[in-house]
């Protein structure tokens, strides 16, 4: 930690500015942990994440969560990027419980990441564990090292898609898959 916080006032030095002044005195600390949790991706572990939650089913229908909020750091740059994932998978007997198909999702983002990698990840994460007829997964972001330097395009968004097994093999089920993310909701009244 305290070799971080000096990295932190060095930067801070670095860019002219004064890490003794009142607005900024803490500023190092302070970064220093904000670092650590938003990578604290590095200190999970899949198999505790999932954590025995595996059900024996008699269910071969495609299940999908969508619209998965995440935030992550751009290993290039240490900006962030955010947006949603959708995950999707036809069971061959096991399904995973509801929330560890996020918790996953957050392990994976919670890490210096790029994108694409990400998005392969999370789908070869799910493959293994539960060994499904297919897995998709795609993932949608916005990046900060594309809005604020560099190009600075605002509105531009990135789509990535990991498709495994019979998401990639049938064109039926990879239609369906992205029908249903794309499918308008209703929003709830609460």
């Amino acid at each position: 930690m305290k070799s971080m916080e000096e990295a932190v006032r060095q930067i801070l030095l670095g860019i002219g500015e004064d890490p003794e002044r009142q607005g900024l005195k803490n500023t190092p600390f302070r970064v220093a942990k904000m670092f650590r949790e938003v990578t604290k991706g590095y200190q999970a572990d899949p198999q505790k994440i999932i954590n025995n939650a595996i059900f024996d089913v008699d269910y071969d229908e495609m299940v999908v969560v969508a619209n998965i909020e995440y935030y992550s750091l751009c290993e290039h740059h240490l900006l962030p990027f955010f947006g949603v994932v959708h995950v999707g998978y036809i069971p061959r007997g096991k399904v995973v419980g509801l929330s560890k198909i996020p918790r996953i999702v957050d392990m994976f983002a919670r890490r210096l990441q790029i994108q694409e990698k990400m998005t392969l990840e999370i789908a070869h994460l799910l493959n293994d564990a539960l060994d499904p007829d297919g897995v998709g997964v795609v993932v949608e972001g916005q990046h900060m090292c594309m809005m604020m330097r560099g190009v600075q395009k605002d509105k531009a968004k990135m789509i990535t898609s990991a498709m495994l097994g019979s998401f990639k093999d049938d064109e039926k089920t990879r239609a369906e898959f992205l029908s249903l993310i794309r499918s308008p909701r209703v929003e709830a009244p609460y």
